[in-house]
């Protein structure tokens, strides 16, 4: 698997470019693919679900938080710069495999790291019953994205205002709210994300891919899609 770098700096760009990224890297290029990245405040939700049932659109407003949907399946997430967000792309069609591989692998990273977590259901991993991390999943059709978030030091106060969960939601996991049912690497061990970046990359590559800037032109391309305010409130489905 080979590391995706980019040839500018980071921070600024939106989770739709990197959403893009990963389609493009689907639909364009054999091989397997890590893109490890971080975002400003934002919420991204997945391809089926009711943006203002699951998105608290006032708050997000007020607070500059961005909306973004995704086309993979799963649940609401919420991303600043403290969530470690992780996206695989491959090959392959036992999907259901290279899944539960890609969680599985990400657990075990996480255990060598000095954790106790261990995959959870069909896509999550916890840690003392806290979820630390969820993943999603879909196919181009002979190529896969499977992404995760990775919770490092991300504010949980924000983050449950953020995302509004229905009540029958929260009550079928046996809690009271999102903030109780989550939580940070951090309450367990001091970390440091850019560190756990570093060794994240060395866990699961073993070189990496720079993109030149055509590959960027047309990856913007793409972003314009999940930018589309059609495509964010659910009114087109793009494949």
């Amino acid at each position: 698997m080979k590391n995706i770098v980019f040839p500018f700096s980071e921070p600024g760009r939106p989770p739709a470019f990197y959403l893009a990224a990963e389609e493009y890297l689907a639909r364009n290029f054999s091989g397997d693919y890590l893109l490890l990245w971080q975002t400003d405040p934002a919420v991204i939700f997945g391809r089926n679900q009711d943006m203002e049932a699951e998105v608290n659109l006032p708050y997000c407003r007020e607070h500059g938080i961005g909306v973004f949907r995704r086309k993979s399946g799963g649940g609401c997430v919420y991303a600043d710069r403290g969530n470690l967000m992780i996206s695989a792309v491959s090959g392959g069609n036992d999907k259901a495999w290279l899944f539960s591989s890609f969680i599985s692998l990400l657990a075990l990273f996480l255990r060598q790291q000095g954790f106790d977590a261990w995959p959870s259901g069909r896509n999550d991993i916890m840690i003392c019953g806290r979820k630390v991390s969820g993943s999603a999943f879909y196919s181009t059709g002979f190529r896969n994205v499977m992404h995760a978030s990775l919770l490092c030091h991300e504010d949980l106060d924000i983050m449950q205002r953020a995302i509004t969960p229905s009540p029958e939601k929260l009550r079928s996991k046996g809690i009271a709210s999102v903030r109780q049912r989550v939580a940070n690497l951090s309450e367990f061990s001091d970390i440091d994300i850019g560190a756990l970046r570093s060794e994240l990359v060395k866990f699961f590559c073993d070189g990496e891919k720079i993109l030149p800037e055509g590959d960027i032109s047309r990856i913007e391309s793409v972003m314009a899609s999940y930018l589309d305010p059609r495509f964010i409130a659910g009114r087109i489905r793009k494949t």
